[in-house]
């Protein structure tokens, strides 16, 4: 037996855990790791949220339009879709709206939540653009407290102009899929310039479908990724086809009229009849406040300086947009501001840059400069925004009352139906026929077509309304809430049983919620 002992090896308190196998150790779930984790589904479930609590406080409908396509939805399913009446065909809102009408009356409040958080998601990615393009994540890393926080300051002022742009909470409390358009733009070009190409091109369709001054961006971006991206050539086929079924298939197959957007869109009262070149660009000029204007000429100037190619590039994009709807406007379409949301929108980006340019890159143009000259600059442009956003400010305020009082009148309308009968009983009297601002509303309370239900002005008396040989049931607005009712024309056999319709739903100071008279 050997002298020399053996030692045992140290047996230690807890036993080795190796890196491997404390990566799949559960990680406890805090509030904070997931926002981490999934930054895309905090925003989303942070937007939703801040959705709901703005159509519940605003109390708005959707507007002539989007009661239209509420309206399209329903009859989808139904199988009986009609668009040979107002409003003119988009296709972007039918793939909302379908699917949401398997689910009643419920179809509105989804369209409306899914419309503001779609459109409120355009601030968000503008101000990723801006903070991306000044700099980002890369100026955190700067001592210069300035330079450090200047992408941010770029990122909050994009996203305010955005949202600041003239009438824009109109159309985002009306859910109408103009500021939607405006975040499905500005999405694409965020993918694009992150290199996510297949996520540009499902976005870009998405903008395309709602409206075609997408058209020459989305082909220019499928021609470049044809030759660039040839695993891409599969999706860019897809999305073509998808294009051309939805503006022109879909017509074509309900109503034999493969260009009836086109056809409508040229009746609009709102077209400019002359002078439309400085027209349209008076229109786009009115969107943006003059400080706006001013920041994003600086980016431009500045980037034209130093050849930053994808700031020179988003401009010309706007000017072409706007060349394109000077174009409409002499086609005879109507060239609305809302029509140049997504160009302003751009400008307003261009201006987030100018503003984070001026704070982190003024010090840099001439030597000797103070580093916090860019201050005074943006707090200048800032300031002289105030007087414009008040004047906005009480714009909105007072558009707000006007859409809550149309609201409570189109709730008075479901409810005198509601007491007169109920809609198959109206509907059995004869066409129902209201005053041509609530027609879409009236078509999609009594689930039909928009261009099923007449309209009339008021104080106008139409021929159609003096024709004998249809039967009607008129919907007259009254002035201070509520509604006259009073069958037109019914013919012989039914006029025991619609004679209880001529009555008046009216709003008194007793009885706020309508008071039924019969005459």
């Amino acid at each position: 037996m050997s002298e020399s002992t053996l030692e045992a090896p140290p047996i230690s308190a807890a036993p080795e855990v190796h890196e491997e196998q404390r990566a799949h150790e559960p990680v406890p779930w805090t509030l904070r790791g997931f926002v981490r984790r999934h930054p895309w589904w905090t925003t989303a479930m942070i937007l939703v949220a801040i959705a709901i609590a703005l159509v519940a406080w605003a109390g708005t409908r959707p507007s002539f339009d989007a009661y239209g396509w509420l309206a399209w939805g329903y009859q989808t399913i139904h199988g009986t879709l009609d668009l040979g009446g107002a409003p003119s065909w988009k296709p972007l809102p039918l793939l909302f709206t379908a699917p949401f009408a398997i689910f009643g009356h419920y179809e509105l409040w989804l369209w409306m939540i899914t419309a503001v958080t779609v459109a409120l998601a355009g601030a968000v990615f503008a101000g990723r653009i801006a903070f991306r393009l000044t700099g980002g994540a890369a100026a955190g890393a700067d001592p210069d407290p300035i330079r450090r926080y200047a992408p941010i300051v770029a990122a909050i002022f994009a996203g305010g102009a955005v949202l600041g742009l003239e009438d824009y909470m109109h159309y985002i409390l009306s859910v109408q899929s103009d500021p939607m358009l405006v975040t499905f733009g500005l999405a694409a070009l965020d993918m694009f310039l992150l290199g996510r190409f297949r996520w540009t091109l499902v976005l870009g369709v998405l903008a395309a479908i709602g409206r075609p001054e997408f058209f020459p961006f989305v082909g220019v971006f499928m021609i470049w990724a044809w030759f660039k991206v040839p695993s891409m050539r599969w999706w860019l086929i897809g999305g073509v086809l998808v294009i051309a079924f939805m503006w022109f298939g879909i017509p074509t197959i309900t109503n034999h009229r493969p260009n009836i957007a086109g056809e409508l869109a040229q009746k609009s009262p709102r077209a400019l009849r002359r002078n439309q070149l400085f027209g349209t660009i008076g229109r786009f000029g009115e969107l943006h406040y003059l400080p706006v204007w001013i920041a994003a000429a600086f980016a431009i100037v500045l980037a034209a300086a130093r050849r930053n190619w994808v700031v020179l590039g988003m401009a010309a994009g706007a000017v072409v947009w706007v060349i394109v709807e000077i174009a409409f406007a002499y086609h005879g379409w109507p060239a609305l501001p809302r029509y140049m949301f997504e160009p302003a929108a751009v400008c307003a980006v261009l201006a987030g840059v100018g503003v984070g340019w001026a704070l982190a890159e003024l010090p840099r143009l001439r030597a000797g400069v103070p580093q916090w000259i860019g201050v005074p600059v943006a707090a200048v442009l800032v300031i002289a925004l105030i007087p414009g956003a008040i004047h906005r400010l009480h714009v909105e305020r007072k558009d707000l009352k006007h859409e809550r009082g149309r609201a409570h009148q189109i709730a008075l309308l479901q409810t005198t139906a509601s007491r007169l009968g109920g809609i198959s009983h109206i509907q059995n009297c004869g066409q129902p026929v209201t005053d041509v601002g609530y027609v879409s509303a009236l078509a999609y309370l009594f689930h039909r077509n928009v261009g099923h239900v007449g309209g009339f002005q008021q104080g106008v008396q139409k021929a159609e309304l003096r024709n004998p040989r249809l039967a009607k049931v008129l919907f007259y607005p009254v002035t201070h809430g509520g509604w006259k009712v009073r069958p037109l024309h019914t013919r012989a056999t039914q006029i025991a049983r619609c004679r209880s319709l001529r009555a008046s739903y009216v709003v008194t100071r007793g009885h706020p919620a309508g008071v039924l008279l019969h005459r």
